[in-house]
C-alpha cells in the first residue's frame, strides 16, 4: 500500500504542536528555537503552529489568521530560576491537545509532559510524536547534584536509572533527535535507540558579526584596545557554572588588565554585582539581540564552564561574532570548539580554564576568530528547519501513518473473525 507523505508542503496545512517546560519570555535556547520554528512555519509553509508552555496564568492567543496559537498554562516558578516555570498540569495539556488535534507533537523535555502527548496519541494513533533531547537531565539534574550531596556512588546509580528511563520513554516516540553528537545523540544511541537524528540549532548569521564591534562599549567599561575583554552570555546559575569562569578570571595576572563581562541573570548574579573595581561586570540580562551582538563583537574571548550543553547556541553566536572560545571538554562543547578555534579543558577546574585563557590570548587571536566565524556559518536556521521538517518530521509522520493503517487493518481482521 502506498502511503501519502503527510509532511509534504503541498495541499492543506498540518498543525504542528510544541509542548515544553523549557520556556522563558526572555530568551533561552528552547525559546529561541520555538520562535524561529514559528517564523519558518508562517513564512515558508502552509502549516499551523501550536505552542503549549507554562505561564503566569491560563491564556490562549490566536494570531496570523488562526495559524499561530500560543497557550500558556498557569504554573509556579522554578525555585531559584526567575524566568522559568514548572508545568505539571498534564490534564490541562491533554485538554488543549484534544481541542486542537495536532498532526504532530514535539516535546523538548523528558519529564511529565511527554506522557500527556503519549496519552493523546493513544486516543489518536495517527498523531506523530517527536522528542527533542534539549537537556541532558540525567547528568545535569541527577548525577551532579546527587553526587555532590550524597556521594558519587549514589549519583552514578541514580543517573543510570534516569538514562534507562530516557530509553524507555523515547522508544514510544516516532522520531528522536539531539542537537549535537556529543551533546546527546551518542548517549541516546548507547541506550539502544536505533535512529537518533542530529538537528543543530541555527544562528542569525546576519545579526552576529565581527562588523558589529563598537569601541564605545569597551570605553564604557574603562578598557582600551590592549586590555582583553572576556565575555559570557547566559543564565547565572549552578548549571551554567559562571562561578568557575569568575574563579578562572581572578587567577589571571593583574598585569594583563583583563576584564570579564557576564551578561545574564540568575541566582549567582548577586555574587558578582558591585565588583567593577575588579573589572568584573554583571549588568544583568541583555534583552536586545542587537545589543548582545554588539557586546559579543566588542569582546575578545568567549568563556564558558557549562559542561552539559546539548547544542551551545551562545557559543556559536560568539563564534559568528569572530570570537575564539575557552570552555570545557564535555557535552556539545566538544563539537562546537574543535582544534584551532580555542581550547577546552577539565570540567569544573578554574586553574585549567585560566591557563587555557592565557594560552589563547597569547596565540593568533585574529586567525582563530576568522576560523571561528567560518565554523559558525554552517549553523543557519534555514538548514536547521530543512533538517527538522524534511527529515525528522517527515519520517515521524510517515511512521505514524503506517501505524494508523496497520491499526485499522487489525481492527478489520478482528471484526471479521
Amino acid at each position: 500500500m502506498a502511503l501519502h507523505d503527510p509532511a509534504s508542503s503541498s495541499g492543506s496545512g498540518h498543525l504542528y504542536a510544541d509542548v515544553t517546560q523549557s520556556w522563558s519570555e526572555v530568551g533561552g535556547g528552547v525559546g529561541t528555537y520555538l520562535r524561529h520554528k514559528r517564523r519558518h512555519i508562517l513564512d515558508r509553509t502552509p502549516h499551523r503552529h501550536l505552542i503549549i508552555v507554562p505561564g503566569a496564568r491560563d491564556t490562549l492567543r490566536v494570531e496570523a489568521n488562526g495559524r499561530a496559537i500560543t497557550a500558556t498554562i498557569a504554573s509556579p516558578k522554578v525555585p531559584g530560576s526567575p524566568h522559568y516555570r514548572l508545568l505539571l498540569r498534564n490534564r490541562a495539556v491533554g485538554a488543549l491537545l484534544e481541542r486542537h488535534r495536532p498532526d504532530l507533537i514535539e516535546c523538548q523535555d523528558a519529564y511529565n509532559l511527554p506522557w500527556a502527548a503519549i496519552a493523546h496519541r493513544k486516543r489518536h494513533p495517527s498523531t506523530a510524536l517527536v522528542a527533542a533531547y534539549c537537556t541532558d537531565f540525567p547528568t545535569v539534574y541527577v548525577d551532579r547534584p546527587f553526587s555532590k550531596f550524597l556521594g558519587s556512588a549514589i549519583g552514578g546509580a541514580a543517573s543510570r536509572l534516569s538514562y534507562r528511563y530516557c530509553g524507555a520513554l523515547y522508544r514510544r516516540f516516532d522520531a528522536v533527535y539531539a542537537m549535537s553528537e556529543h551533546g546527546g545523540a551518542a548517549k541516546l544511541r548507547a541506550l539502544g535507540l536505533p535512529h537518533v537524528d542530529v538537528v543543530p540549532l541555527g544562528v542569525e548569521l546576519g545579526q552576529f558579526s565581527p562588523a558589529k564591534r563598537d569601541p564605545r562599549l569597551r570605553a564604557k567599561l574603562g578598557l582600551d584596545d590592549a586590555q582583553p575583554l572576556l565575555i559570557f552570555a547566559g543564565r547565572l546559575d549552578g548549571e551554567k557554572r559562571p562561578d568557575v569562569v569568575v574563579d578562572a578570571f581572578r587567577r589571571l595576572p593583574a598585569s594583563l588588565g583583563a576584564a570579564l563581562l557576564l551578561l545574564g541573570d540568575g541566582p549567582y548574579r548577586e555574587d558578582f554585582v558591585g565588583r567593577e573595581s575588579e573589572r568584573l561586570f554583571a549588568p544583568g540580562y541583555c534583552s536586545n539581540r542587537d545589543d548582545l551582538a554588539r557586546w559579543l563583537a566588542s569582546a575578545d574571548l568567549y568563556v564558558s564552564a557549562m559542561a552539559d550543553e546539548t547544542f551551545g547556541i551562545s557559543i556559536v553566536e560568539a563564534q559568528a561574532s569572530g570570537l575564539p572560545v575557552v570552555g570545557v571538554a564535555a557535552g556539545a562543547m566538544v563539537d562546537r570548539v574543535p582544534d584551532g578555534l580555542g581550547r577546552v579543558g577539565e570540567v569544573g577546574c578554574a586553574g585549567a580554564m585560566s591557563a587555557n585563557i592565557l594560552n589563547v590570548l597569547a596565540g593568533d587571536m585574529a586567525a582563530m576568530g576568522e576560523r571561528a566565524r567560518a565554523h559558525a556559518l554552517q549553523f543557519s536556521w534555514d538548514e536547521s528547519m530543512a533538517r527538522l521538517f524534511g527529515r525528522v518530521y517527515r519520517g515521524a509522520m510517515l511512521g505514524a501513518a503506517r501505524r494508523s493503517v496497520w491499526r485499522g487493518v487489525r481492527h478489520e481482521v478482528a471484526a471479521s473473525a
